[in-house]
């Protein structure tokens, strides 16, 4: 029963998919894909596929790895129980993936001034949410025995999880020097998805009146999957089909849904400016593959009597145990039906507010060079993600450098829910139309992976036409 918890522990080793280096980082054509109305910097790119853009992150909002299994003087079960005690029903574990299968884009409009401009792309995405089930820990930690009387909340059980693939094309204008906009629509293909966010009722046990004890269920439990129950059938569990069935759901074999991106650019000042986006409007219907499940009621359960009984030559003590057993599980009546639902994405909202600064002059004069982009800014970022229970915010700093034409930086400190001192790195090169970026948070954790509460990391490479060039 401990492994239980445990695995729940380190299961809770990832946070929201918020991509602050990336957001505002212009020179990557991928940060269309934050702010579809952000400035355009070149008149045309392709992603080299597969390796333009992976995204990956982990971390924890509490106890870490190294807490629990860290060698030192403290008792295991001691480590352990202060992780549950420590974490919070609403806790969270968000698991995102996401890797580029191809991108490209290109600029177009009249031939002094091309301000149009379409993106497109297709990638895979993985999203998992999980919130710490505490009463389920606590449960299984210290047992009932000594908790008569004691609810144990039912709802403490929330996840969402889904694989998908996602068909992008976007449209950006940049309407005059002070105004671009931007729009994106999706077309998601969903692979597997795994739905529980409904629940609710309690688990108790109180003095029995036929026996020592009697265990109330009061539930209203439900589970909704698309894409799995075919998986685990087995006549398709062999690895061969199993591949050929996901990848017909990436390539619009699966449960389809529509989705829309919008964002801003506007410069206040030469200097000043803002900008914002909305992601991930939209929504998918599962109608395929779907089994759902149910647990809806009150039920009670006073063992089976007598509670040490005797046995005849012909029963042994393995008999009666799976005499429990069969009644334990024929006290639940678990509702199986193929109802299509609806599931939608988490709305990702971003803003930010820019200050730029230090104009390119020459090395021989104090007049302005023809590049007249400013090398440095600084600015603050705000993101958001909408989650069954509640929003998951971040805030950010950033300061932005041009080290020189094909070398970029940007360095930022967020403060969100997990931690008060997350450092990010990004750098951004450039040579012979090949770009190549990587982007990392949280480097202070990186000397210890195991006692880190985040770790994220975003790498690409990208061929890129820029409008500068002739």
């Amino acid at each position: 029963m401990r492994l239980f918890v445990i695995i729940v522990l380190l299961v809770q080793l990832t946070v929201a998919q918020n991509k602050q280096l990336l957001y505002g980082f212009n020179d990557i054509p991928q940060s269309l894909l934050l702010n579809p109305g952000a400035e355009v910097k070149n008149d045309w790119y392709f992603g080299i596929p597969l390796i333009s853009h992976i995204h990956a992150n982990a971390g924890t909002s509490e106890a870490t790895v190294y807490d629990i299994f860290a060698n030192n003087d403290i008792n295991f079960n001691t480590k352990l129980q202060n992780a549950v005690y420590s974490m919070k029903s609403n806790d969270f574990v968000t698991i995102n993936e996401q890797v580029d299968i191809f991108s490209g884009g290109f600029a177009f409009g009249n031939s002094f001034e091309k301000n149009e401009y379409i993106s497109f792309g297709f990638y895979q995405e993985t999203d998992i949410i999980t919130y710490f089930p505490k009463d389920y820990a606590i449960l299984v930690l210290e047992g009932n025995a000594d908790n008569i009387n004691r609810r144990y909340n039912a709802g403490h059980l929330k996840v969402s999880g889904e694989a998908l693939s996602v068909f992008h094309v976007g449209y950006n204008k940049k309407v005059n020097k002070a105004f671009t906009f931007g729009v994106r629509g999706k077309l998601y293909s969903s692979v597997v998805n795994i739905n529980s966010v409904k629940n609710s009722g309690y688990f108790v046990t109180t003095p029995g009146d036929n026996n020592r004890y009697k265990h109330i269920f009061d539930l209203n439990m439900s589970l909704r999957t698309s894409g799995l129950a075919s998986l685990l059938e087995d006549d398709n569990s062999d690895l061969p089909n199993d591949i050929d069935t996901f990848k017909k759901r990436l390539f619009f074999g699966g449960n389809l849904g529509l989705g829309l991106d919008a964002g801003f650019t506007y410069r206040l000042t030469d200097q000043w400016t803002i900008d914002g986006s909305v992601a991930d409007i939209g929504f998918i219907r599962h109608s395929k593959d779907v089994e759902n499940y149910g647990v809806n009621g009150r039920f009670e359960y006073e063992g089976i009597n007598p509670f040490f009984p005797s046995l005849d030559e012909n029963e042994t003590a393995d008999d009666y145990w799976s005499n429990i057993e069969d009644e334990f599980s024929e006290l639940f009546t678990v509702d199986t039906t193929n109802t299509k639902y609806t599931t939608w994405r988490p709305v990702k909202l971003n803003a930010s507010v820019n200050y730029a600064f230090g104009k390119n002059r020459g090395r021989d004069c104090d007049c302005l060079t023809e590049d007249l982009e400013y090398q440095n800014a600084v600015g603050l970022q705000l993101y958001s993600i909408f989650r069954p229970k509640q929003p998951q915010v971040a805030l950010t700093a950033y300061y932005y450098r041009r080290l020189f034409k094909g070398l970029q930086v940007k360095g930022t400190y967020t403060v969100d829910s997990y931690s008060f001192y997350n450092l990010g790195l990004g750098l951004s090169s450039q040579f012979a139309g090949v770009q190549f970026y990587l982007l990392a948070d949280n480097l202070l954790q990186y000397k210890n992976l195991y006692d880190a509460q985040n770790v994220s990391l975003q790498i690409g490479f990208n061929y890129i036409f820029n409008k500068n060039e002739n």
